[in-house]
């Protein structure tokens, strides 16, 4: 489990590019045949993947959470970006296709990834935050989902929000998770821009050609900074922080978010006139 501390607004505005990108970018992820996880200090989210091939991986506690088993005072998000994969939790078997999602409640002893093509495995993308309560674990596929369709052409930010772990789907302690799709031709995400100090939240590029990257914007909205990230990488935002982005070409990324409450649209904008 890699660790990553929290970190004041006022100390990020002297970080170097290397600081930056060693506090808030998590690369390495859907490594064949391994589970990566990085806590966050942020909200005590979790943020990691898995990509089983010839065996099966299991979810399991470390040091860090101090307890028997990893969902024992935690829920858990997971939605599946590569090819068809199964998640068994406690014996019962979930199979999750390209894009489909699932939500896990707390009290799962046990979590075991695994793929249907060992040659061709799945991407288990997963976040998970602390609960106080159990929720029944549900299978949320992209159609089940809450679409939500944001932008314009012009703006250059035509996309849809597709909330799979949301109130309007189903209960969870704190745990929110989604993916935003652009349409093609369409660059940019989350601008004009927000901030939300109730919750934190973690971003998840992909579907991003190779030659291509993403500009995330983050910082206080008038001392902004930028990540180059690339296909698969992820991203840490802290309540404080803006969380744009824009790309060389079209791409698609999850959300997963933590906090005080689980209203969606609880935003603070942030004006054009305004960022810097």
């Amino acid at each position: 489990m890699e660790i990553r501390y929290a970190a004041h607004p006022e100390d990020v505005k002297h970080y170097t590019t290397e600081r930056l990108r060693e506090d808030f970018l998590i690369e390495g992820l859907f490594q064949p045949g391994d589970l990566k996880m990085v806590y966050s200090h942020v909200d005590r989210v979790i943020a990691g993947s898995a990509s089983p091939t010839n065996q099966p991986l299991t979810l399991t506690a470390s040091k860090e959470l101090g307890v028997e088993f990893f969902l024992q005072r935690r829920e858990l998000g997971i939605i599946n970006i590569g090819a068809k994969g199964t998640v068994t939790l406690d014996g019962e078997v979930y199979t999750l296709e390209n894009k489909d999602g699932l939500y896990v409640g707390m009290g799962v002893k046990e979590v075991v990834f695994n793929s249907a093509d060992a040659s061709d495995p799945a991407k288990f993308y997963f976040n998970s935050a602390p609960a106080h309560t159990t929720y029944p674990t549900l299978k949320i596929e992209i159609a089940k989902a809450s679409a939500v369709s944001l932008g314009t052409l012009e703006e250059s930010n035509k996309r849809t929000i597709y909330q799979y772990i949301h109130p309007n789907v189903l209960k969870t302690c704190q745990l929110l998770m989604g993916l935003t799709i652009l349409d093609p031709n369409n660059n940019w995400n989350t601008m004009p821009s927000h901030t939300h100090d109730r919750r934190m939240e973690v971003y998840l590029y992909f579907e991003l050609p190779a030659d291509a990257v993403v500009f995330h914007m983050m910082g206080e909205p008038t001392e902004t900074r930028h990540i180059v990230m690339k296909n698969e990488q992820a991203v840490i935002s802290p309540s404080w922080s803006i969380h744009s982005g824009v790309g060389t070409k079209s791409y698609t990324f999850i959300w997963g978010m933590a906090g005080e409450n689980q209203t969606f649209t609880d935003m603070d904008a942030v004006s054009m006139d305004v960022i810097q």
